[in-house]
Protein backbone atom coordinates (compact mmCIF):
# COMPACT_ATOMS: atom_id res chain seq x y z
CA UNK A 1 0.00 0.00 0.00
CA UNK A 2 2.81 2.35 0.87
CA UNK A 3 4.61 1.57 -2.72
CA UNK A 4 1.02 2.16 -4.43
CA UNK A 5 0.82 5.77 -2.17
CA UNK A 6 4.16 6.77 -2.99
CA UNK A 7 3.21 6.09 -6.94
CA UNK A 8 0.59 7.95 -7.03
CA UNK A 9 1.71 10.90 -5.11
CA UNK A 10 4.95 10.78 -7.89
CA UNK A 11 2.26 10.47 -10.56
CA UNK A 12 0.21 13.88 -9.24
CA UNK A 13 3.60 15.92 -8.87
CA UNK A 14 4.05 15.21 -12.26
CA UNK A 15 0.87 16.00 -13.82
CA UNK A 16 0.70 18.96 -11.80
CA UNK A 17 4.12 20.17 -12.91
CA UNK A 18 2.98 20.21 -16.51
CA UNK A 19 -0.44 21.88 -15.60
CA UNK A 20 1.63 24.61 -14.02
CA UNK A 21 4.14 24.60 -17.16
CA UNK A 22 1.46 25.06 -19.31
CA UNK A 23 -0.29 27.68 -17.30
CA UNK A 24 3.04 29.31 -17.55
CA UNK A 25 3.71 29.28 -20.69
CA UNK A 26 0.06 30.18 -22.03
CA UNK A 27 -0.58 33.26 -19.53
CA UNK A 28 2.71 34.53 -18.88
CA UNK A 29 4.77 34.17 -22.20
CA UNK A 30 4.84 36.01 -25.01
CA UNK A 31 3.68 33.72 -27.99
CA UNK A 32 6.62 35.37 -29.99
CA UNK A 33 9.18 37.97 -29.77
CA UNK A 34 9.49 39.43 -33.37
CA UNK A 35 9.31 42.56 -34.12
CA UNK A 36 6.55 43.71 -36.72
CA UNK A 37 7.21 46.98 -38.60
CA UNK A 38 4.79 48.49 -41.19
CA UNK A 39 5.98 50.67 -44.30
CA UNK A 40 9.60 49.37 -44.08
CA UNK A 41 11.59 50.09 -47.00
CA UNK A 42 12.21 47.68 -49.63
CA UNK A 43 15.65 47.68 -49.24
CA UNK A 44 16.53 45.84 -46.50
CA UNK A 45 19.35 43.53 -44.83
CA UNK A 46 19.22 41.27 -41.78
CA UNK A 47 20.54 41.19 -38.95
CA UNK A 48 21.30 37.45 -37.93
CA UNK A 49 21.65 37.65 -34.00
CA UNK A 50 18.73 40.43 -33.70
CA UNK A 51 16.53 39.01 -36.55
CA UNK A 52 15.78 43.05 -36.97
CA UNK A 53 15.42 44.47 -40.01
CA UNK A 54 18.11 46.79 -41.07
CA UNK A 55 18.13 49.52 -43.71
CA UNK A 56 20.82 49.71 -46.18
CA UNK A 57 22.21 52.81 -47.53
CA UNK A 58 25.14 51.58 -49.99
CA UNK A 59 22.58 51.14 -53.17
CA UNK A 60 21.20 54.99 -52.74
CA UNK A 61 24.92 56.20 -51.66
CA UNK A 62 26.27 54.42 -55.07
CA UNK A 63 23.71 55.90 -57.23
CA UNK A 64 23.83 59.41 -56.51
CA UNK A 65 27.51 60.01 -54.52
CA UNK A 66 29.46 60.77 -58.24
CA UNK A 67 26.63 63.14 -59.33
CA UNK A 68 27.02 65.68 -56.49
CA UNK A 69 30.07 68.22 -56.73
CA UNK A 70 32.09 70.58 -55.35
CA UNK A 71 31.46 74.50 -56.51
CA UNK A 72 34.05 76.41 -55.67
CA UNK A 73 33.84 80.22 -55.99
CA UNK A 74 35.82 83.78 -56.10
CA UNK A 75 34.17 86.26 -55.11
CA UNK A 76 34.06 89.42 -57.85
CA UNK A 77 33.98 91.93 -55.02
CA UNK A 78 33.38 93.06 -51.56
CA UNK A 79 30.76 91.92 -49.61
CA UNK A 80 29.24 92.66 -46.18
CA UNK A 81 29.66 89.89 -44.27
CA UNK A 82 26.99 91.17 -41.40
CA UNK A 83 24.28 91.67 -43.93
CA UNK A 84 24.42 87.70 -45.17
CA UNK A 85 21.38 86.05 -43.75
CA UNK A 86 22.45 82.58 -44.63
CA UNK A 87 25.52 83.91 -42.50
CA UNK A 88 23.28 85.17 -39.58
CA UNK A 89 21.46 81.98 -39.36
CA UNK A 90 24.49 79.00 -39.75
CA UNK A 91 26.62 80.70 -36.99
CA UNK A 92 23.40 81.91 -34.36
CA UNK A 93 24.34 85.54 -34.76
CA UNK A 94 25.87 88.28 -37.23
CA UNK A 95 29.51 87.93 -37.84
CA UNK A 96 30.79 90.33 -35.33
CA UNK A 97 34.20 91.75 -37.77
CA UNK A 98 32.14 95.11 -38.10
CA UNK A 99 30.34 96.31 -41.33
CA UNK A 100 33.67 97.45 -43.36
CA UNK A 101 34.84 94.18 -43.54
CA UNK A 102 34.33 92.16 -46.41
CA UNK A 103 33.49 88.44 -46.70
CA UNK A 104 36.08 86.02 -47.63
CA UNK A 105 37.25 85.82 -51.27
CA UNK A 106 36.80 82.51 -51.75
CA UNK A 107 33.77 80.44 -50.94
CA UNK A 108 32.92 76.18 -50.98
CA UNK A 109 29.67 74.75 -51.11
CA UNK A 110 28.01 71.51 -53.18
CA UNK A 111 25.99 71.03 -56.32
CA UNK A 112 23.78 68.41 -58.36
CA UNK A 113 24.10 67.38 -62.10
CA UNK A 114 20.65 67.38 -63.16
CA UNK A 115 21.05 66.56 -67.15
CA UNK A 116 24.05 64.60 -68.68
CA UNK A 117 25.21 67.74 -70.78
CA UNK A 118 26.12 69.59 -67.53
CA UNK A 119 23.01 71.50 -65.91
CA UNK A 120 24.17 71.56 -62.22
CA UNK A 121 21.72 72.96 -59.59
CA UNK A 122 22.87 75.06 -56.63
CA UNK A 123 22.30 77.59 -54.06
CA UNK A 124 22.26 80.88 -54.91
CA UNK A 125 23.65 81.77 -51.84
CA UNK A 126 26.49 79.78 -52.77
CA UNK A 127 27.75 81.35 -55.83
CA UNK A 128 25.97 84.81 -55.00
CA UNK A 129 28.85 87.95 -55.56
CA UNK A 130 31.01 85.15 -57.19
CA UNK A 131 33.33 86.26 -59.98
CA UNK A 132 34.49 82.99 -60.91
CA UNK A 133 32.76 79.74 -60.44
CA UNK A 134 34.60 76.08 -60.51
CA UNK A 135 33.37 72.64 -60.19
CA UNK A 136 34.98 69.71 -58.86
CA UNK A 137 33.66 65.56 -59.99
CA UNK A 138 33.79 63.12 -57.78
CA UNK A 139 36.55 61.45 -59.59
CA UNK A 140 38.46 65.19 -59.13
CA UNK A 141 38.46 66.67 -62.76
CA UNK A 142 37.58 70.35 -62.53
CA UNK A 143 35.81 72.70 -64.81
CA UNK A 144 34.87 76.56 -65.06
CA UNK A 145 31.14 76.90 -64.86
CA UNK A 146 29.06 79.37 -66.20
CA UNK A 147 25.82 80.98 -64.18
CA UNK A 148 22.65 80.59 -66.20
CA UNK A 149 20.45 82.04 -63.67
CA UNK A 150 19.47 82.20 -60.21
CA UNK A 151 16.02 82.70 -58.02
CA UNK A 152 17.12 84.70 -54.92
CA UNK A 153 13.17 83.85 -54.20
CA UNK A 154 14.11 79.79 -53.45
CA UNK A 155 17.61 80.71 -52.99
CA UNK A 156 18.19 78.51 -55.92
CA UNK A 157 21.04 78.67 -58.70
CA UNK A 158 21.63 76.83 -62.03
CA UNK A 159 25.42 76.73 -63.15
CA UNK A 160 26.83 75.14 -66.79
CA UNK A 161 29.87 73.06 -67.45
CA UNK A 162 30.94 72.43 -70.90
CA UNK A 163 30.75 68.42 -70.56
CA UNK A 164 28.95 65.44 -71.84
CA UNK A 165 27.77 61.95 -70.57
CA UNK A 166 28.12 63.37 -66.88
CA UNK A 167 26.49 60.89 -63.75
CA UNK A 168 23.10 62.69 -62.47
CA UNK A 169 20.76 62.26 -59.91
CA UNK A 170 16.87 61.94 -61.32
CA UNK A 171 14.27 64.30 -59.88
CA UNK A 172 12.10 62.16 -57.03
CA UNK A 173 8.49 63.57 -56.00
CA UNK A 174 8.75 65.86 -52.84
CA UNK A 175 5.13 65.73 -52.91
CA UNK A 176 4.93 62.14 -52.06
CA UNK A 177 8.23 62.52 -49.22
CA UNK A 178 6.58 61.30 -45.96
CA UNK A 179 7.62 62.23 -42.15
CA UNK A 180 9.98 59.48 -40.86
CA UNK A 181 11.40 58.37 -44.32
CA UNK A 182 14.48 57.95 -44.78
CA UNK A 183 16.64 59.94 -46.72
CA UNK A 184 20.50 60.69 -47.04
CA UNK A 185 22.36 63.93 -47.78
CA UNK A 186 25.00 64.49 -49.68
CA UNK A 187 27.28 66.93 -50.11
CA UNK A 188 30.63 68.05 -49.01
CA UNK A 189 31.02 69.36 -45.78
CA UNK A 190 34.03 71.11 -44.14
CA UNK A 191 35.89 70.36 -47.92
CA UNK A 192 35.48 66.72 -47.09
CA UNK A 193 34.04 65.82 -50.47
CA UNK A 194 31.40 63.20 -51.35
CA UNK A 195 30.13 62.92 -47.75
CA UNK A 196 27.13 61.13 -47.13
CA UNK A 197 25.07 60.97 -43.90
CA UNK A 198 21.28 59.73 -43.14
CA UNK A 199 18.35 60.61 -41.15
CA UNK A 200 14.79 61.03 -41.73
CA UNK A 201 12.22 63.68 -42.91
CA UNK A 202 11.12 65.47 -39.25
CA UNK A 203 8.87 67.84 -40.42
CA UNK A 204 7.74 69.51 -44.47
CA UNK A 205 6.67 72.78 -44.92
CA UNK A 206 8.53 74.20 -42.89
CA UNK A 207 9.31 78.11 -42.82
CA UNK A 208 12.52 79.34 -41.01
CA UNK A 209 12.11 83.22 -42.33
CA UNK A 210 15.48 83.15 -43.60
CA UNK A 211 14.97 84.10 -47.15
CA UNK A 212 15.02 88.00 -47.29
CA UNK A 213 13.65 88.51 -51.39
CA UNK A 214 10.43 89.25 -52.85
CA UNK A 215 8.30 86.78 -53.79
CA UNK A 216 10.89 84.43 -51.28
CA UNK A 217 8.78 80.83 -50.78
CA UNK A 218 10.04 78.83 -48.47
CA UNK A 219 8.54 75.29 -47.61
CA UNK A 220 11.59 73.74 -46.65
CA UNK A 221 11.69 69.63 -46.05
CA UNK A 222 13.24 69.54 -42.45
CA UNK A 223 15.55 66.69 -41.42
CA UNK A 224 17.96 65.40 -39.23
CA UNK A 225 20.55 64.18 -41.62
CA UNK A 226 23.41 65.52 -40.55
CA UNK A 227 24.15 68.94 -42.78
CA UNK A 228 27.27 71.59 -42.46
CA UNK A 229 28.23 74.29 -43.85
CA UNK A 230 29.53 73.42 -47.53
CA UNK A 231 26.33 70.90 -47.91
CA UNK A 232 24.76 74.00 -49.17
CA UNK A 233 23.75 73.07 -52.70
CA UNK A 234 23.93 69.48 -52.26
CA UNK A 235 21.22 66.42 -52.21
CA UNK A 236 18.83 65.52 -50.78
CA UNK A 237 17.62 61.69 -51.46
CA UNK A 238 15.31 59.13 -50.47
CA UNK A 239 16.12 55.06 -50.74
CA UNK A 240 15.63 54.53 -54.35
CA UNK A 241 18.41 57.39 -55.11
CA UNK A 242 16.00 60.16 -56.13
CA UNK A 243 16.78 63.39 -55.52
CA UNK A 244 13.94 64.90 -53.31
CA UNK A 245 15.40 67.84 -52.56
CA UNK A 246 18.50 70.47 -51.99
CA UNK A 247 20.08 70.73 -48.94
CA UNK A 248 20.11 74.75 -47.94
CA UNK A 249 20.45 75.64 -44.29
CA UNK A 250 20.79 74.26 -40.75
CA UNK A 251 19.75 75.59 -37.41
CA UNK A 252 22.46 76.54 -34.93
CA UNK A 253 24.22 78.65 -32.68
CA UNK A 254 27.33 77.11 -32.88
CA UNK A 255 28.09 77.12 -36.53
CA UNK A 256 27.49 73.59 -37.01
CA UNK A 257 25.01 70.46 -37.38
CA UNK A 258 22.83 70.54 -33.92
CA UNK A 259 19.75 68.10 -35.31
CA UNK A 260 18.02 70.01 -37.86
CA UNK A 261 18.95 70.82 -41.30
CA UNK A 262 16.55 71.92 -44.18
CA UNK A 263 16.25 71.49 -48.15
CA UNK A 264 14.30 72.92 -50.90
CA UNK A 265 11.72 70.19 -52.38
CA UNK A 266 12.69 68.81 -55.55
CA UNK A 267 9.32 69.89 -57.02
CA UNK A 268 10.25 73.60 -56.59
CA UNK A 269 13.08 72.98 -57.85
CA UNK A 270 12.29 71.10 -61.08
CA UNK A 271 10.17 73.68 -62.27
CA UNK A 272 12.74 76.95 -61.28
CA UNK A 273 15.39 75.03 -63.29
CA UNK A 274 12.80 74.68 -66.30
CA UNK A 275 11.98 78.30 -66.73
CA UNK A 276 15.60 78.99 -66.48
CA UNK A 277 17.09 76.66 -69.16
CA UNK A 278 13.83 77.77 -71.28
CA UNK A 279 12.92 81.48 -70.98
CA UNK A 280 16.35 82.90 -68.66
CA UNK A 281 14.12 84.02 -65.62
CA UNK A 282 11.56 82.67 -63.47
CA UNK A 283 8.13 82.92 -64.52
CA UNK A 284 6.38 83.39 -60.96
CA UNK A 285 2.90 82.46 -60.68
CA UNK A 286 0.48 84.18 -58.28
CA UNK A 287 -2.63 83.68 -57.07
CA UNK A 288 -3.43 87.16 -56.05
CA UNK A 289 -4.28 86.56 -52.13
CA UNK A 290 -3.00 87.53 -48.82
CA UNK A 291 -2.88 84.91 -46.83
CA UNK A 292 -2.40 83.71 -42.84
CA UNK A 293 -2.28 79.91 -40.83
CA UNK A 294 -5.00 79.02 -39.25
CA UNK A 295 -4.70 78.80 -35.50
CA UNK A 296 -6.61 78.72 -32.39
CA UNK A 297 -7.10 82.74 -31.98
CA UNK A 298 -8.06 82.96 -35.46
CA UNK A 299 -10.45 80.11 -35.11
CA UNK A 300 -12.13 82.24 -32.13
CA UNK A 301 -11.71 85.31 -33.70
CA UNK A 302 -14.13 84.20 -37.11
CA UNK A 303 -15.87 81.68 -34.93
CA UNK A 304 -15.07 78.70 -37.30
CA UNK A 305 -15.46 74.96 -36.12
CA UNK A 306 -12.27 73.55 -36.99
CA UNK A 307 -8.67 74.49 -37.79
CA UNK A 308 -7.78 73.50 -41.21
CA UNK A 309 -6.62 75.44 -44.45
CA UNK A 310 -5.07 79.08 -44.99
CA UNK A 311 -7.34 81.86 -44.22
CA UNK A 312 -7.61 84.13 -47.16
CA UNK A 313 -7.43 87.43 -45.35
CA UNK A 314 -7.34 89.49 -48.65
CA UNK A 315 -8.13 89.87 -51.96
CA UNK A 316 -5.71 91.60 -54.86
CA UNK A 317 -8.07 93.91 -57.05
CA UNK A 318 -7.90 91.97 -60.63
CA UNK A 319 -5.80 89.50 -59.46
CA UNK A 320 -6.36 85.48 -60.59
CA UNK A 321 -8.41 84.88 -57.31
CA UNK A 322 -10.68 87.94 -57.74
CA UNK A 323 -11.64 86.85 -61.38
CA UNK A 324 -12.21 83.50 -60.13
CA UNK A 325 -14.72 84.90 -57.20
CA UNK A 326 -12.45 83.88 -54.26
CA UNK A 327 -13.97 86.16 -51.60
CA UNK A 328 -12.33 87.61 -48.14
CA UNK A 329 -13.06 85.00 -45.47
CA UNK A 330 -12.84 82.39 -47.56
CA UNK A 331 -10.13 79.42 -46.54
CA UNK A 332 -8.53 77.70 -48.75
CA UNK A 333 -8.38 73.57 -48.21
CA UNK A 334 -6.76 72.74 -52.01
CA UNK A 335 -4.55 73.57 -54.77
CA UNK A 336 -5.40 70.94 -57.51
CA UNK A 337 -5.30 68.05 -55.50
CA UNK A 338 -2.92 68.62 -53.09
CA UNK A 339 -4.07 69.53 -49.51
CA UNK A 340 -2.48 72.65 -48.07
CA UNK A 341 -2.86 73.42 -43.81
CA UNK A 342 -0.10 76.73 -43.75
CA UNK A 343 0.88 79.18 -45.58
CA UNK A 344 4.12 77.47 -46.83
CA UNK A 345 2.57 74.43 -47.74
CA UNK A 346 0.24 76.77 -50.62
CA UNK A 347 2.88 78.33 -51.33
CA UNK A 348 4.77 75.69 -52.52
CA UNK A 349 1.85 74.43 -54.65
CA UNK A 350 1.50 77.04 -56.43
CA UNK A 351 5.20 77.88 -57.02
CA UNK A 352 4.82 74.93 -59.17
CA UNK A 353 3.00 76.70 -61.97
CA UNK A 354 3.11 79.44 -64.44
CA UNK A 355 1.52 82.74 -65.49
CA UNK A 356 -1.94 81.23 -67.73
CA UNK A 357 -2.08 78.06 -66.05
CA UNK A 358 -5.61 76.69 -65.13
CA UNK A 359 -5.47 75.09 -61.43
CA UNK A 360 -8.66 74.16 -59.09
CA UNK A 361 -8.84 75.69 -55.74
CA UNK A 362 -11.31 73.95 -53.35
CA UNK A 363 -12.20 76.26 -50.27
CA UNK A 364 -14.37 76.48 -47.52
CA UNK A 365 -17.28 79.34 -47.36
CA UNK A 366 -19.83 79.33 -44.97
CA UNK A 367 -19.23 75.66 -44.17
CA UNK A 368 -19.86 74.31 -47.31
CA UNK A 369 -16.85 73.32 -50.04
CA UNK A 370 -16.57 74.92 -53.35
CA UNK A 371 -14.39 74.36 -56.44
CA UNK A 372 -13.27 76.83 -58.64
CA UNK A 373 -11.05 76.90 -61.42
CA UNK A 374 -8.79 80.29 -61.24
CA UNK A 375 -6.54 81.44 -63.97
CA UNK A 376 -2.90 82.49 -62.64
CA UNK A 377 -1.26 85.91 -63.82
CA UNK A 378 2.24 87.39 -63.48
CA UNK A 379 3.54 90.40 -61.63
CA UNK A 380 1.88 92.45 -64.10
CA UNK A 381 -1.30 91.57 -63.75
CA UNK A 382 -1.57 89.46 -66.64
CA UNK A 383 -0.79 86.09 -68.06
CA UNK A 384 2.31 86.59 -70.59
CA UNK A 385 5.34 84.96 -70.12
CA UNK A 386 7.78 87.89 -68.65
CA UNK A 387 10.70 88.19 -70.87
CA UNK A 388 14.10 90.76 -70.34
CA UNK A 389 13.31 93.52 -72.55
CA UNK A 390 16.91 92.92 -74.22
CA UNK A 391 15.07 90.27 -75.64
CA UNK A 392 12.10 92.26 -77.03
CA UNK A 393 14.89 94.69 -78.35
CA UNK A 394 16.89 92.33 -80.52
CA UNK A 395 13.44 91.20 -82.76
CA UNK A 396 14.47 87.49 -83.34
CA UNK A 397 13.48 83.64 -81.33
CA UNK A 398 16.24 81.34 -81.21
CA UNK A 399 16.95 77.81 -81.32
CA UNK A 400 19.53 75.73 -79.40
CA UNK A 401 21.54 73.84 -81.41
CA UNK A 402 20.83 69.90 -80.93
CA UNK A 403 23.73 67.98 -80.87
CA UNK A 404 23.92 66.48 -84.51
CA UNK A 405 23.90 69.69 -85.38
CA UNK A 406 27.02 70.66 -83.24
CA UNK A 407 29.13 67.76 -85.26
CA UNK A 408 27.80 68.84 -87.96
CA UNK A 409 28.79 73.07 -88.13
CA UNK A 410 32.12 71.42 -86.19
CA UNK A 411 31.12 73.36 -83.22
CA UNK A 412 31.08 72.83 -79.52
CA UNK A 413 28.53 75.39 -78.43
CA UNK A 414 25.82 78.34 -80.37
CA UNK A 415 23.00 79.50 -80.27
CA UNK A 416 21.20 79.60 -83.82
CA UNK A 417 18.80 82.36 -85.08
CA UNK A 418 15.88 81.24 -86.03
CA UNK A 419 13.65 83.87 -87.22
CA UNK A 420 14.24 87.50 -87.45
CA UNK A 421 11.45 90.45 -87.04
CA UNK A 422 12.22 94.22 -86.57
CA UNK A 423 14.59 95.04 -84.42
CA UNK A 424 18.53 95.44 -83.49
CA UNK A 425 19.26 92.01 -84.93
CA UNK A 426 17.53 93.39 -88.31
CA UNK A 427 19.43 96.80 -88.34
CA UNK A 428 22.89 95.32 -87.64
CA UNK A 429 22.76 92.81 -90.41
CA UNK A 430 21.94 89.56 -88.80
CA UNK A 431 19.77 86.97 -90.95
CA UNK A 432 17.82 84.04 -90.01
CA UNK A 433 20.06 80.76 -89.61
CA UNK A 434 23.11 82.82 -88.07
CA UNK A 435 24.81 80.15 -85.49
CA UNK A 436 26.11 82.36 -82.63
CA UNK A 437 29.18 81.10 -80.94
CA UNK A 438 29.84 84.16 -78.57
CA UNK A 439 29.15 87.38 -77.10
CA UNK A 440 31.32 90.19 -76.07
CA UNK A 441 33.94 87.22 -76.02
CA UNK A 442 32.25 85.13 -74.20
CA UNK A 443 30.96 82.12 -75.43
CA UNK A 444 27.60 81.08 -75.69
CA UNK A 445 26.81 78.08 -73.89
CA UNK A 446 22.49 78.24 -74.35
CA UNK A 447 19.67 80.08 -74.22
CA UNK A 448 19.34 81.68 -70.82
CA UNK A 449 23.10 81.89 -71.17
CA UNK A 450 22.88 84.37 -73.91
CA UNK A 451 19.83 86.06 -72.49
CA UNK A 452 22.21 86.54 -69.26
CA UNK A 453 25.35 87.81 -71.39
CA UNK A 454 23.45 90.42 -73.01
CA UNK A 455 21.37 91.71 -69.71
CA UNK A 456 25.00 92.06 -68.18
CA UNK A 457 26.38 94.30 -70.85
CA UNK A 458 25.54 97.96 -71.36
CA UNK A 459 26.61 100.09 -74.47
CA UNK A 460 28.13 98.13 -77.56
CA UNK A 461 27.53 94.39 -78.04
CA UNK A 462 29.93 92.52 -80.36
CA UNK A 463 27.86 88.85 -81.60
CA UNK A 464 30.34 86.44 -83.00
CA UNK A 465 29.27 83.57 -85.51
CA UNK A 466 28.81 81.81 -88.57
CA UNK A 467 26.25 80.72 -91.02
CA UNK A 468 25.34 77.41 -91.48
CA UNK A 469 27.52 77.11 -95.35
CA UNK A 470 30.31 77.83 -92.99
CA UNK A 471 31.33 82.37 -93.44
CA UNK A 472 32.22 83.53 -90.39
CA UNK A 473 30.35 87.12 -89.30
CA UNK A 474 30.84 90.00 -86.85
CA UNK A 475 27.78 92.23 -85.58
CA UNK A 476 27.99 95.15 -83.06
CA UNK A 477 25.09 97.49 -82.27
CA UNK A 478 24.13 98.82 -79.12
CA UNK A 479 22.02 98.12 -76.52
CA UNK A 480 20.74 101.36 -75.14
Amino acid sequence: MEVKRLAGNVFIAIISSFIAIWIYSTFFVPRSNSIVYQGVPSKLTSNTILNVPVTDFTVASEQTIHAVVHVKTRMGGGQSAGSNPFFDFFFGQPYQGGGEQSMPATGVGSGVIITQDGYIVTNNHVIEGAGYIEIALNDKRTYSAVLIGTDPSTDLALLKIDEQNLPIIPYGNSDELKVGEWVLAVGNPFNLTSTVTAGIVSAKGRNINILQSNFAIESFIQTDAAVNPGNSGGALVNQNGELVGINTAIASLTGSFSGYSFAIPVNIVKKIVEDLIEFGSVQRALLGVSIRDMDAELVREKGLKVIEGVYVAGIMQGGAADDAGIKENDIILKIGNHTVNKVSELQEQVNKYRPGDNIKVTLKRNDKEVELKVVLKNKNGNTAIITSGVLQSLGASFEELTPEEKLKFDIKKGLRVEKIFAGKMQAAGIKEGFIITSVNGSAVESYAHFLQLLESLKGGVIIEGRYPEGQTAYYAFGLE
